[in-house]
């Protein structure tokens, strides 16, 4: 158990290793393994999706396995983000959080933070599905045009990131946080 303990303390780097593969190799996750998404991306959330995905099936290893096996078999990258938007209820940051981690190649996760350096998408997480399917679309290849070519889609997420976590913090400083 130590060796997962170690693994957890570096969660996004468990995500992407042990839990996609397990997502991989089954075709599904365990409660264990989605809701380690879900605190990554936002702990606050984890009850409230907890209790979301229970009134829908009280058996969440049953919930789990179903939603997540609809993603991998899913058609399409479109149709993945619909199913956990149009049939889960989850709003597009932590939609394409789920999805960024079982597909880094394909998906980025919208934030508030990256709409900071591209503040044309913010807001698109309350447009109808197809609408927000197209500005989302546009979003990712904003995102995949950012800085330097050669390196991953997950990294360059890394680096907006980081760049507003600068920027609002030098900001903080500059005006002794007050804002």
């Amino acid at each position: 158990m130590e060796k997962l303990y170690f693994k957890l303390y570096n969660l996004e780097s468990y995500l992407l290793t042990d839990v996609r593969t397990n997502f991989l190799t089954n075709g599904f996750l365990t409660p264990f393994d989605f809701f380690c998404i879900i605190i990554w991306k936002a702990n606050r959330a984890k009850s409230k999706i907890y209790q979301r995905l229970t009134d829908k099936n009280p058996n969440i290893t049953e919930c789990v396995k179903t939603l997540t096996n609809e993603i991998f078999t899913a058609n399409d990258d479109k149709h993945k983000l619909k199913i956990l938007i149009d049939n889960y209820g989850f709003r597009l940051p932590m939609a394409s959080a789920i999805l960024t981690i079982l597909y880094p190649e394909d998906f980025t996760i919208y934030d508030v933070r990256v709409c900071e350096t591209f503040p044309i998408f913010k807001g698109i997480d309350d447009l109808v599905f197809e609408r927000l399917w197209e500005k989302y679309c546009d979003y990712i290849k904003s995102v995949k045009e950012y800085g330097k070519q050669d390196i991953s889609l997950r990294d360059k997420d890394r680096i907006i990131w980081g760049k507003s976590f600068y920027d609002q913090l030098t900001a903080d400083l500059e005006s002794n946080f007050k804002r």
